[in-house]
């Protein structure tokens, strides 16, 4: 089973959902995010959150599809991604894509990245997708990656404290048992040189974004 969620984000930078890479995810809507999927005639197998970004005409198009709700309080711990992400980890999916997370409120953006790690400890395949980027949480491993010519630039982050025997091949800038810590750029703007390159690394968690421009 592959599931995608769409999220609130601004619709500007959700892609279209309808591009053949999409065609055998199920869908599932958070709060505007089931507006978006709507508008691109997709019908979610469920949606979740207040919906206290809707107008009372959106709210009637969301009624008046009979989908199957998870309606809460906007007052809760929780954001509506979260609650989506939540159960759609329980589902076990083979792969999971988060749309509209991005581009907005900072804070949601920066919570949704962090959400990654969720799906990590649950040894889910999840990425956050836009028009411009695909953001993808690494675990220590070795993982040989096909190039995408649509994205241009490669970059890489740490998400904990370290990373620690990071070794990109077949890059631009190639790194061999090297240590990233938290908060540097040094793996900023790398570009792929052949038509596959090699991410490995010992400890850590690892945060790779594909980047269009």
């Amino acid at each position: 089973m592959k599931l995608a969620i769409v999220a609130g984000g601004p619709d500007v930078l959700v892609p279209d959902l309808h591009a053949p890479e999409y065609s055998d995810y199920e869908w599932i809507g958070a709060d505007h995010g089931t507006i978006v999927l709507l508008r691109q005639q997709i019908k979610p197998m469920i949606a979740f959150g207040d919906f206290d970004s809707l107008s009372d005409e959106e709210r009637e198009e969301v009624n008046g599809q009979r989908l199957l709700l998870r309606s809460y309080s906007p007052e809760k711990d929780k954001t509506d991604l979260e609650l989506a992400l939540d159960w759609a980890l329980s589902r076990k999916p083979e792969h999971c894509l988060i749309f509209g997370a991005t581009g907005g409120r900072m804070d949601h953006t920066l919570a949704s990245v962090q959400l990654l790690m969720r799906a990590v400890s649950q040894s889910v395949d999840v990425a956050i997708v836009d028009k411009k980027n695909k953001i993808t949480l690494l675990t220590p491993g070795t993982y040989p990656i096909k190039s995408n010519s649509s994205y241009r630039y490669l970059s890489f982050l740490a998400l904990t404290e370290k990373v620690m025997g990071l070794t990109l091949s077949g890059l631009k800038y190639p790194l061999q048992d090297a240590v990233l810590p938290l908060g540097s750029s040094r793996c900023i703007s790398n570009e792929a040189e052949k038509d596959s390159f090699t991410v490995s690394f010992s400890k850590g968690c690892l945060l790779m974004m594909q980047c269009r421009d």
